[in-house]
């Protein structure tokens, strides 16, 4: 009677993390406000603070990407933004979970970030980020977690485009911003790159913000459509690679400080492709 008492528990948890807006669970480990609230939000940062366009000098340069650094401790992200800054990586993204939704964690994490003349920092939030009402923080600190920026070579433009599924979903409104910018902007770039931090492909089965199987249909199809190169995402810990079509799309390993698999990735930009470099720590 007891394990079938667990079960049921368990089902209920499981039901109540995988799905979307409607049924989240808000304030303690999620956000208090929707997918839809934080993109008007982000809309509005948006429309004060231009998207970059960074200009480099050469026709290859490289980005780093990290995930999940929880932070707390930060010694791994300590050596990722030394490795970024050595490597003359034009900018670092952070797809997502930078810290574990708490006020200090915040403002730990921004303390250990250098200046944006040093190295340009991208982040975007992840569910863990939402945590402890910690949306209010990334917002005070970061602004947007909805937005694209460009890097522009002597000869092309590329464009990153970062999005929130800190929620297990995008919301109808960020949905319909993604189809704008793919629709619009698309067209005009050499590559093109999506950064967010809950997977569209997973390739082992947990209880929180799982998307929802139609916004993966609707994603898949998007990506193909408009020839998106990469979707790096991170949310499982384990690093690992897919194609669909023409798309590949990646998971990170977590930075996570006393993660065994600890690493995060570099992307190699050439004019013919983009390589993923997966560098352990």
């Amino acid at each position: 009677m007891a394990t079938k008492y667990r079960k049921i528990g368990w089902l209920i948890v499981i039901l109540l993390f995988s799905a979307c807006d409607l049924f989240e669970i808000r304030g303690f480990v999620a956000s208090y406000e929707s997918a839809d609230e934080r993109l008007a939000q982000s809309e509005a940062w948006n429309d004060e603070h231009p998207f970059k366009d960074i200009v480099v000098q050469d026709d290859e340069y490289a980005i780093a990407v990290m995930t999940d650094s929880h932070v707390g401790e930060t010694e791994n992200l300590n050596v990722f933004i030394y490795e970024a800054i050595g490597m003359n990586a034009v900018a670092a993204v952070m797809v997502g979970d930078v810290t574990s939704g708490h006020a200090d964690d915040y403002l730990k994490f921004d303390a250990e970030l250098p200046v944006q003349d040093v190295l340009l920092t991208f982040p975007v939030v992840g569910n863990h980020d939402l945590y402890f009402n910690g949306w209010k923080q990334f917002y005070d600190l970061f602004g947007s977690t909805t937005y694209w920026f460009s890097v522009t070579t002597p000869s092309k433009t590329d464009l990153y485009i970062c999005l929130d599924t800190g929620s297990g979903t995008l919301g109808s409104r960020q949905l319909a911003w993604l189809k704008d910018v793919l629709q619009n902007e698309r067209p005009h770039y050499r590559h093109c790159v999506l950064f967010t931090h809950n997977n569209l492909f997973r390739i082992r089965h947990t209880t929180v913000t799982n998307p929802c199987v139609e916004e993966l249909r609707v994603l898949s199809n998007l990506t193909v459509q408009h020839e998106v190169d990469m979707v790096i995402t991170g949310h499982d810990h384990k690093k690992n690679l897919v194609k669909l079509g023409n798309t590949t799309h990646i998971i990170l390993d977590a930075l996570k400080d006393g993660c065994p698999n600890a690493g995060y990735a570099k992307l190699h930009v050439r004019d013919d492709d983009i390589e993923c470099e997966f560098v352990n720590l």
